[in-house]
C-alpha cells in the first residue's frame, strides 16, 4: 500500500511541476539588446615613425585632475627632500608599523593534571568530542580537537596521541606521564 501512495505522490508532484513550469518561464521578460555607441570609442592611430610606447593624448576634458603629466615632479625622501611634504596637493599619511605574532583567545577554563599517550587519538576527561583545546607542557603547547571521551580512572586529565605527547612533554621516549595544563575553548 505504501508503494502505491509513494508512486502516486511522485506522479502528482511531477505533473504539478510540469504545469507550473511554463508560467514560471513566462514571468521573466527578455533583456533588450544593447550595444555601446560608437562615440564612446577613440580611434588610436600610429604613424610609421611613431614610438612603439607612445600613445596619443586624449582630449584635455577627459584627463584626471591628479593625473601624471610631463611636468609632474616626484619627491623621493631618500634624496634628502622632506618626507612629510605633500604630493599632488594631498598630505602624506603615516601608517602604523605592522606587528608580528598572534594572541590566544581567553580560555573558558583551564585544567591541570597528568597526561599520558594513547595510540588512537586525543581523549580528554569531561570534554565532549569536537571541543577545541590547547595543551601545554614543559616542551611546548599544541592546539587540538578532542576525538573521544576518556581517560578513565587513575587521576589522568588527558590522553594524547604519541607524537603530540612527546612534543609537549619534552621528555625521554621511555616516559609515560607528564604534567600539563589544558586550556578549554
Amino acid at each position: 500500500m505504501r508503494r502505491r501512495t509513494l508512486v502516486a505522490g511522485g506522479v502528482l508532484t511531477a505533473s504539478l511541476a510540469l504545469l507550473s513550469l511554463p508560467n514560471l518561464a513566462a514571468t521573466a521578460s527578455p533583456l533588450p539588446s544593447w550595444s555601446p555607441e560608437a562615440a564612446a570609442f577613440h580611434l588610436l592611430q600610429r604613424g610609421p615613425g611613431a614610438d612603439a610606447g607612445a600613445v596619443p593624448t586624449t582630449d584635455a576634458g577627459l584627463a584626471s585632475a591628479t593625473g601624471v603629466g610631463d611636468g609632474t615632479i616626484f619627491r623621493d625622501p631618500v634624496d634628502g627632500s622632506d618626507a612629510s611634504a605633500t604630493v599632488g596637493g594631498r598630505p602624506v599619511v603615516t601608517q602604523p608599523a605592522p606587528h608580528g605574532g598572534f594572541d590566544w583567545a581567553p580560555a573558558r577554563y583551564t585544567v591541570r593534571g597528568t597526561a599520558t599517550f594513547y595510540d588512537a587519538g586525543l581523549t580528554a576527561m569531561r570534554l565532549p568530542r569536537g571541543t577545541i583545546i590547547r595543551v601545554c607542557g614543559a616542551g611546548g603547547c599544541l592546539e587540538r580537537v578532542v576525538d573521544d571521551y576518556g581517560p578513565f580512572g587513575s587521576g589522568r586529565v588527558i590522553d594524547l596521541d604519541k607524537p603530540d605527547f612527546f612534543a609537549i612533554c619534552g621528555c625521554a621516549s621511555w616516559s609515560g606521564t607528564t604534567e600539563v595544563t589544558v586550556y578549554v575553548y
